[in-house]
C-alpha cells in the first residue's frame, strides 16, 4: 500500500480522497493555486503545494509542475480526482515514464475512451449496441446532409472529444443542419482544440443511465449497479439517484452484464462508468465510457455500501476486488442534489465571493461533500459547484423527503446558489412520480 499519495486536484473531491487516505493511513499532499492558498483541502492534507497562479492551465492542468511536486515531497501515486487531468492520457502516461501510480486507468484506456468516435468503434467491435450513427468523422457540410440523411432526423451532432456538454447540436430539419454543424464544430476546436465531428441518431425522451465498473488489475470486472442521471440543463447533471426509477432487476442484470463486457473489452483497470441512453421503449445503447472518479459516485457508495476511492486506492496499489458480483446488493435508495454557486434566476451566472453565513443539514442518511466553509471566498476561476447534498432512505419515497427536508434546512449567505431551484425540481409531480427524460429541466421550467 502507498504511504504518501498526491491529489492533483481541488474543492470537494480532493477534500474527499484526503478523508479516505485519512481512513486508510496514508499520507496525503495537497496541491494549490495561488488563488486556492486558503482552501479547505490545503488545510486538511498533511503537506500542501503552491503549483502556480489562479489559471487552470497554470496551476491544475500544469503536468510538470504538478509531477515536480510528487517527486520533491516523496509521494508515490497520484490520484487526479475528476476534471482537470483526470481523462488526460498524456499525464496518465507522464506518470508511468516517471514511475509514479496513477491511480486510475492507463493512458490507452484513456486516450481510447476519451475519443468518443474511437470509443464507438471499439464497442462495436466488442458486441456492445450503440447508437445508430455515421461509420466515423463528418468532415464538411455536404457529408453531415448525406450522413443525416441516412441516419433520419433528428439528429445530433457530437464532437469526438467532446465533455461537459460542449460541441454538440441537436438538429430537427435539414435547413438547421449546416449551422448546427460549423456551430459545434468551432465549439469543439475552442474547448478541446479538436474538431473531429461524428454524427447519432437522436434519441427522443431518453434516460441517462450510467453504470458504475471497478475492475482490477487481475482481470476481475464488477459493476455496482447504475445512476439515473437524467435530470440535466443543457447536457449539465443537476440531480442524479440510484438507483434508476425505471430500472427492473431483469434490466439490471442485461445492462450491467454490457457495462461488464464493455469494459473487459479493453481490458480496463480501476474505476469507471459506462453511460449508456435509454429509450422509451426499453432499449439501451451505450453513449461514452468515463475512465474516472464521477461527481455523482457518492450516491452509489450509499446504496451498496462501497468506498469507491479506497477501492480506486487498493486497486491502484495492486489488490485483488475484495469484491464478487453476487456480493454487490442494492439497499434503499439514494438522490443526490449539486448545490451550486449560481443564479438561476439569471441564466445560472455563476456567483462567486464570500460564504457570510453557512449552516448544512445533517442527520440519518444525510451526506454533504463539500469544501465549503463560512468566511471561505469562493473563486471565479473555477467550476461554480460547492456541494454536493445526498440523501439516503428505504425507499425513493423516503429519499425524496429526506432531500425535501435537507434543503429547506441548507443556508449559504453571502452568495447565490441553486438551493431554491432544486427545491422546485424535488417538488414537481412529475418528478416525485418518476416521469421525467434528459428533457425535463428544459420542458418544466421554460422560464429559468
Amino acid at each position: 500500500m502507498f504511504k504518501k499519495i498526491l491529489i492533483a486536484n481541488r474543492g470537494e473531491i480532493a477534500v474527499r480522497i484526503i478523508r479516505a487516505c485519512n481512513e486508510m493511513g496514508i499520507l496525503t499532499v495537497a496541491v494549490y493555486s495561488e488563488i486556492d492558498k486558503d482552501a479547505l483541502h490545503t488545510q486538511m492534507a498533511d503537506e500542501a503545494i503552491c503549483i502556480g497562479p489562479a489559471k487552470s492551465k497554470d496551476s491544475y492542468l500544469n503536468m510538470q509542475n504538478i509531477l515536480s511536486a510528487t517527486v520533491l515531497t516523496g509521494a508515490e501515486a497520484i490520484h487526479p480526482g475528476f476534471g482537470f487531468l483526470s481523462e488526460n492520457s498524456k499525464f496518465a502516461q507522464m506518470c508511468e515514464e516517471c514511475n509514479i501510480k496513477y491511480i486510475g486507468p492507463d493512458s490507452e484506456n484513456i486516450d481510447n475512451m476519451g475519443n468518443k468516435l474511437k470509443a464507438r468503434e471499439i464497442m462495436i467491435n466488442a458486441g456492445v449496441p450503440v447508437v445508430p450513427g455515421s461509420g466515423g468523422e463528418i468532415i464538411d457540410e455536404a457529408q453531415a446532409l448525406l450522413e443525416a440523411e441516412k441516419i433520419g432526423y433528428p439528429v445530433m451532432i457530437k464532437a469526438s472529444a467532446g465533455g461537459g456538454g460542449r460541441g454538440i447540436r441537436v438538429v430537427s430539419t435539414v435547413e438547421d443542419l449546416a449551422a448546427a454543424y460549423n456551430t459545434a464544430k468551432a465549439e469543439a476546436k475552442t474547448s478541446f482544440g479538436d474538431d473531429t465531428m461524428y454524427m447519432e441518431k437522436f434519441i427522443e425522451e431518453p434516460r441517462h443511465i450510467e453504470f458504475q465498473i471497478l475492475a482490477d488489475e487481475h482481470g476481475n470486472v464488477i459493476h455496482l449497479g447504475e445512476r439515473d442521471c437524467s435530470i440535466q440543463r443543457r447536457n449539465q447533471k443537476v440531480i442524479e439517484e440510484a438507483p434508476g426509477v425505471v430500472m427492473t432487476k431483469e434490466l439490471r442484470e442485461q445492462m450491467g452484464e454490457v457495462a461488464v463486457k464493455a469494459a473487459k473489452s479493453i481490458n480496463y483497470k480501476n474505476a469507471g462508468t459506462i453511460e449508456f441512453l435509454l429509450d422509451k421503449h426499453g432499449k439501451y445503447y451505450f453513449m461514452e465510457m468515463n475512465t474516472r472518479i464521477q461527481v455523482e459516485h457518492g450516491i452509489t457508495e450509499m446504496v451498496t455500501g462501497v468506498d469507491l476511492v479506497k477501492a480506486q486506492i487498493k486497486i491502484a496499489s495492486g489488490q485483488k476486488l475484495s469484491y464478487k458480483q453476487e456480493d454487490i446488493k442494492i439497499q434503499g435508495h439514494a438522490i443526490e442534489c449539486r448545490i451550486n454557486a449560481e443564479n438561476p434566476n439569471k441564466n445560472f451566472m455563476p456567483c462567486p465571493g464570500e460564504i457570510k453565513s453557512l449552516h448544512i443539514p445533517g442527520g440519518y442518511g444525510i451526506r454533504i461533500d463539500s469544501a465549503a466553509y463560512q468566511g471561505y471566498k469562493i473563486p471565479p476561476t473555477y467550476d461554480s459547484m460547492i456541494a454536493k447534498l445526498i440523501v439516503h432512505g428505504k425507499d425513493r419515497d423516503e429519499a425524496l423527503c429526506k432531500m425535501r427536508s435537507a434543503l429547506g434546512e441548507f443556508i449559504i449567505e453571502g452568495i447565490d446558489t441553486n438551493i431554491d431551484f432544486q427545491f422546485k425540481i424535488v417538488n414537481n409531480e412529475k418528478f416525485i412520480k418518476g416521469n421525467f427524460d434528459t428533457s425535463f429541466i428544459s420542458k418544466e421550467f421554460k422560464n429559468i
